[in-house]
């Protein structure tokens, strides 16, 4: 009986959750159009976008205890990698950080109604069963990373089915080192717990958010590579596990 009330919560909470990710966008839809239709202005759609993640958030009853926001540098550009728990951790990691980043994404994001039209007007997608979509993502994330904006890529290459972190993919930490910008390390301990599959559950509450500050790559040398995804691995597991 616990567990039926629990789901059906879970898939009330999950339906709540796309009608205020829906209105919220609807809300601001006039700023987020003009200023998603050209590279250059993208810096102010940016904005419009942590206002949209934020609202939706204590919409949903969320509120964020993040600990190490004292380690995030204002103005400085990051690859930010976090783990993927979660349809939050795209709100969470854009509430954080307020320097200008895009996303690396699945394609079959673009496909939610409204919500889809904008990540894939202003981010990176990737047909993770293509090798040519998976190199074309490199390159423009490169393009990306030469003109000053930021990344936030998931190294897990998506949500894992088991509740643990899954081993990391190199293009990161590839990326990292070709254009020497600093790795931003985040840990989102509690996100899998509030907002799982649709069908599983789900609740308002406390998430935390863990900053664990940035990794620097010590060369432009592509053997460095490795070393710098092991330690972000080692970090993110470790706070996981605190």
């Amino acid at each position: 009986m616990k567990k039926a009330i629990s789901k059906s919560f879970g898939i009330l909470y999950h339906i709540w959750y796309y009608v205020v990710m829906a209105s919220v966008i609807l809300a601001i839809f006039p700023f987020i159009y003009t200023t998603s239709r050209k590279e250059d202005t993208y810096d102010k759609f940016f904005r419009w976008a942590r206002v949209w993640a934020k609202a939706v958030l204590i919409l949903m009853g969320l509120r964020v205890k993040a600990t190490g926001l004292e380690k995030i540098r204002k103005g400085q550009q990051y690859i930010i990698i976090a783990n993927h728990a979660s349809e939050l951790d795209i709100m969470m990691t854009l509430a954080l950080v307020p320097s200008p980043f895009v996303f690396i994404g699945k394609k079959e994001l673009a496909k939610l109604p409204i919500f889809g039209y904008f990540y894939k007007r202003t981010n990176i997608l990737v047909d993770r069963k293509s090798v040519s979509s998976k190199r074309r993502a490199m390159e423009m994330s490169g393009m990306r990373l030469a003109k000053g904006t930021g990344l936030c890529i998931f190294p897990e290459g998506g949500i894992p089915a088991k509740h643990e972190l899954s081993p990391f993919k190199m293009g990161a930490f590839k990326l990292a080192v070709d254009y020497q910008v600093p790795i931003l390390a985040l840990a989102f301990p509690d996100n899998r717990r509030h907002f799982p599959d649709f069908t599983q559950g789900g609740y308002p509450g406390i998430v935390r958010a863990k900053i664990l500050g940035e990794i620097v790559p010590k060369s432009k040398l592509e053997e460095h590579a490795p070393a710098l995804r092991d330690e972000s691995y080692r970090r993110i597991f470790d706070a996981l596990n605190e």
